[in-house]
Protein backbone atom coordinates (compact mmCIF):
# COMPACT_ATOMS: atom_id res chain seq x y z
CA UNK A 1 0.00 0.00 0.00
CA UNK A 2 2.60 2.42 0.85
CA UNK A 3 6.39 1.97 -0.28
CA UNK A 4 9.30 4.24 -0.06
CA UNK A 5 11.23 4.78 -3.34
CA UNK A 6 14.86 4.40 -3.73
CA UNK A 7 14.71 8.46 -3.80
CA UNK A 8 12.88 8.64 -0.28
CA UNK A 9 9.41 9.44 -1.66
CA UNK A 10 6.57 6.97 -1.01
CA UNK A 11 4.56 5.48 -3.40
CA UNK A 12 1.04 5.64 -2.02
CA UNK A 13 -1.51 2.39 -3.40
CA UNK A 14 -4.52 3.43 -2.07
CA UNK A 15 -8.26 2.97 -3.76
CA UNK A 16 -10.48 5.93 -4.80
CA UNK A 17 -12.90 5.22 -1.78
CA UNK A 18 -9.46 5.01 0.36
CA UNK A 19 -8.58 8.53 -0.72
CA UNK A 20 -11.90 9.68 -0.54
CA UNK A 21 -12.14 8.49 3.06
CA UNK A 22 -8.95 10.77 4.11
CA UNK A 23 -10.43 13.19 2.55
CA UNK A 24 -13.38 13.57 4.56
CA UNK A 25 -11.97 12.80 7.64
CA UNK A 26 -8.92 15.54 7.79
CA UNK A 27 -11.58 18.10 6.01
CA UNK A 28 -14.32 16.95 8.97
CA UNK A 29 -11.23 17.74 11.56
CA UNK A 30 -9.75 20.63 9.85
CA UNK A 31 -13.52 22.42 10.43
CA UNK A 32 -13.81 21.55 13.81
CA UNK A 33 -10.41 22.90 15.04
CA UNK A 34 -11.23 26.23 12.70
CA UNK A 35 -14.60 26.78 14.72
CA UNK A 36 -15.44 26.72 18.01
CA UNK A 37 -16.03 23.39 18.41
CA UNK A 38 -16.93 22.02 22.12
CA UNK A 39 -15.84 18.52 21.08
CA UNK A 40 -14.42 17.21 23.90
CA UNK A 41 -12.37 14.62 21.89
CA UNK A 42 -10.38 17.92 20.70
CA UNK A 43 -8.63 17.75 23.67
CA UNK A 44 -6.95 15.09 23.19
CA UNK A 45 -4.94 16.82 21.02
CA UNK A 46 -3.83 19.64 22.74
CA UNK A 47 -3.25 18.10 26.29
CA UNK A 48 -2.03 20.01 29.14
CA UNK A 49 1.68 20.63 29.06
CA UNK A 50 1.73 22.02 32.88
CA UNK A 51 -0.44 21.27 36.63
CA UNK A 52 -0.14 24.90 37.39
CA UNK A 53 -3.18 26.65 35.70
CA UNK A 54 -1.24 30.08 35.28
CA UNK A 55 1.80 28.26 33.33
CA UNK A 56 -0.47 26.36 31.21
CA UNK A 57 -2.73 29.73 30.62
CA UNK A 58 0.83 31.78 29.94
CA UNK A 59 2.18 28.31 27.46
CA UNK A 60 -1.41 28.48 25.61
CA UNK A 61 -1.04 32.13 24.62
CA UNK A 62 2.44 31.61 24.16
CA UNK A 63 2.56 28.48 22.11
CA UNK A 64 -1.13 27.36 21.21
CA UNK A 65 -1.94 29.12 18.01
CA UNK A 66 1.51 27.35 16.63
CA UNK A 67 0.31 24.38 17.92
CA UNK A 68 -3.08 24.59 16.18
CA UNK A 69 -1.68 26.09 12.84
CA UNK A 70 0.47 22.93 12.49
CA UNK A 71 -2.50 20.38 12.88
CA UNK A 72 -4.25 22.24 10.80
CA UNK A 73 -1.22 22.07 8.26
CA UNK A 74 -0.81 18.76 8.16
CA UNK A 75 -4.57 18.22 7.71
CA UNK A 76 -4.69 20.93 4.94
CA UNK A 77 -1.61 18.82 2.89
CA UNK A 78 -3.00 15.17 3.71
CA UNK A 79 -6.14 16.68 1.85
CA UNK A 80 -4.38 18.24 -1.01
CA UNK A 81 -2.22 14.75 -1.70
CA UNK A 82 -4.97 12.14 -0.44
CA UNK A 83 -5.33 11.60 -4.71
CA UNK A 84 -1.53 11.98 -5.01
CA UNK A 85 0.34 8.35 -6.39
CA UNK A 86 3.74 9.67 -5.01
CA UNK A 87 4.18 11.50 -1.45
CA UNK A 88 7.27 13.84 -0.78
CA UNK A 89 8.70 13.23 2.61
CA UNK A 90 7.73 16.82 3.86
CA UNK A 91 4.28 15.62 2.50
CA UNK A 92 4.80 11.94 3.94
CA UNK A 93 5.38 13.54 7.30
CA UNK A 94 2.25 15.58 7.28
CA UNK A 95 0.43 12.51 6.46
CA UNK A 96 1.93 10.94 10.06
CA UNK A 97 0.91 14.25 11.54
CA UNK A 98 -2.33 14.09 9.96
CA UNK A 99 -3.20 10.74 10.61
CA UNK A 100 -2.18 10.69 14.12
CA UNK A 101 -4.27 13.37 14.92
CA UNK A 102 -7.23 11.59 13.33
CA UNK A 103 -6.69 8.75 15.51
CA UNK A 104 -6.20 10.45 18.55
CA UNK A 105 -9.33 12.09 17.81
CA UNK A 106 -11.49 8.96 16.90
CA UNK A 107 -9.72 6.73 19.57
CA UNK A 108 -11.06 9.38 22.26
CA UNK A 109 -14.70 9.53 20.99
CA UNK A 110 -14.36 5.78 21.11
CA UNK A 111 -12.70 5.33 24.57
CA UNK A 112 -9.50 3.62 23.29
CA UNK A 113 -6.97 2.42 25.80
CA UNK A 114 -3.82 1.32 25.35
CA UNK A 115 -4.16 -2.09 27.02
CA UNK A 116 -7.40 -2.62 24.38
CA UNK A 117 -7.50 -5.52 22.07
CA UNK A 118 -9.43 -3.97 19.17
CA UNK A 119 -8.89 -6.81 16.65
CA UNK A 120 -12.43 -7.40 16.15
CA UNK A 121 -14.65 -4.03 15.30
CA UNK A 122 -17.68 -3.72 17.44
CA UNK A 123 -18.54 -0.68 15.17
CA UNK A 124 -17.97 1.26 12.14
CA UNK A 125 -15.84 3.86 14.18
CA UNK A 126 -13.78 1.42 15.37
CA UNK A 127 -13.20 -0.46 11.92
CA UNK A 128 -11.97 2.93 10.83
CA UNK A 129 -10.06 3.31 14.25
CA UNK A 130 -8.27 0.17 13.11
CA UNK A 131 -7.69 1.11 9.69
CA UNK A 132 -6.03 4.56 10.40
CA UNK A 133 -3.83 2.51 12.93
CA UNK A 134 -3.01 0.49 10.48
CA UNK A 135 -1.95 2.88 7.65
CA UNK A 136 0.24 4.87 10.15
CA UNK A 137 1.89 1.77 10.70
CA UNK A 138 2.52 1.13 7.13
CA UNK A 139 3.61 5.24 6.71
CA UNK A 140 6.21 4.71 9.25
CA UNK A 141 7.56 1.41 8.02
CA UNK A 142 7.78 2.95 4.45
CA UNK A 143 9.64 5.61 6.35
CA UNK A 144 11.69 3.99 8.46
CA UNK A 145 15.45 3.82 7.75
CA UNK A 146 16.58 0.41 6.26
CA UNK A 147 20.21 -1.04 7.47
CA UNK A 148 21.85 -0.03 5.01
CA UNK A 149 21.22 3.64 5.41
CA UNK A 150 23.12 5.52 7.10
CA UNK A 151 20.58 5.62 10.13
CA UNK A 152 19.42 2.47 9.89
CA UNK A 153 22.55 0.53 11.54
Amino acid sequence: MLERTPEGDVLVRLSPEERSLLLGLAGELRAQLEGESRDPSLRRLFPPAYDDQDDERAYRELAGDELLSGRRQALELLAATARSDRLSADEADAWLRALNDLRLVLGTRLDVQEDMLIDRPKSPEHALYIYLSWLQEQLVAALAPTESEPDGG
